[in-house]
């Protein structure tokens, strides 16, 4: 069978070609600033960031050894993994059993509680409150938890882990259920399975959204060797040079750095850990996102 291929039109070309020079002028814009960053890090301190260099004529790791000789970006880091890991577990965990029941048609008062669910999108108990609740009623200051639990379900993803599960067919289930299973075995030993591109989705959004935070970090944690990497990624960025000597550096040591480089590495080293995952969860992410996003 011979094929009909439509000569592209003037206009059709036009737009082709504006879609072309868009999209690369969108990356430029998007990867400039990461390598400009990357660069900057790699600087040595005896190069004048002054004269502007796309890439510098004299690169080092010097930076990358202050910086990860500071003891307190070493417990930054040590931190922050530990909450990513610790807390994006349990968050998907805990968002997926909550999802799968208000997936289902005869769970008990199921629009009640999807409404229950959404009305903490749009209102909130406000930031003091919340402080004193944590604080002094529930007593996490200082304490790990208080960076895990208040954020264990985010009403959003939740919500397109359910739609996910919406859009799966009944027949999966009741299937199980023919053979004895219960719920939640059903969830486990069928429904999971197949159900990669939702669970690397939840992943992501929530190991990014750990990775990220440190407001709670700030507010709840009075000893620095217990806060995160972001939290003294903010303490060198925003307050420069003379904190580094605060987090540990000596005087000998701040007359042979530049504090611009140091700031570069350090955002840097906060920033590589995140966009190496995400390649290995592309694939799903986006799957996860087209489905789940299929049902109200």
């Amino acid at each position: 069978m011979q094929r009909s291929f439509i000569k592209p039109t003037i206009g059709g070309r036009l737009f082709d070609a504006f879609n072309y020079v868009f999209m690369v002028f969108l990356c430029v814009v998007m990867i400039y600033p990461l390598f400009y960053l990357a660069m900057m890090s790699l600087t040595a301190s005896d190069v004048a960031l002054t004269k502007g260099y796309l890439i510098p004529p004299h690169m080092s790791l010097e930076n990358y050894a202050q910086v990860l000789g500071n003891y307190y970006i070493g417990y930054g880091f040590v931190n922050s993994i530990k909450r990513t890991v610790i807390g994006t577990a349990l968050s998907v965990a805990t968002m997926l059993l909550t999802a799968y029941p208000l997936s289902k048609k005869y769970f008990p008062n199921r629009r009640f509680w999807t409404a229950f669910v959404v009305f903490t999108m749009f209102f909130s108990g406000g930031m003091i409150p919340t402080y004193l609740t944590y604080s002094q009623t529930l007593h996490l200051d200082d304490s790990f938890w208080v960076m895990i639990l208040p954020s264990l379900i985010n009403t959003y993803n939740m919500l397109i882990a359910r739609n996910f599960f919406m859009g799966l067919p009944e027949e999966l289930s009741e299937s199980g259920r023919i053979d004895g299973a219960g719920e939640l075995r059903i969830l486990v030993n069928i429904i999971l399975p197949i159900s990669l591109p939702i669970i690397a989705t939840l992943s992501l959004w929530s190991a990014v959204s750990h990775w990220n935070a440190w407001f709670d970090s700030m507010l709840y944690f009075s000893d620095p060797k217990r806060q995160v990497l972001q939290l003294v990624l903010r303490r060198i960025v925003l307050e420069g040079s003379d904190d580094l000597m605060n987090l540990g550096g000596t005087a000998d040591e701040m007359s042979t750095i530049n504090p611009e480089t140091i700031k570069a590495a350090t955002t840097m080293v906060a920033t590589i850990p995140i966009v190496l995952v995400y390649p290995f969860l592309q694939k799903y992410f986006v799957k996860g996102m087209v489905v789940g996003s299929l049902k109200g």
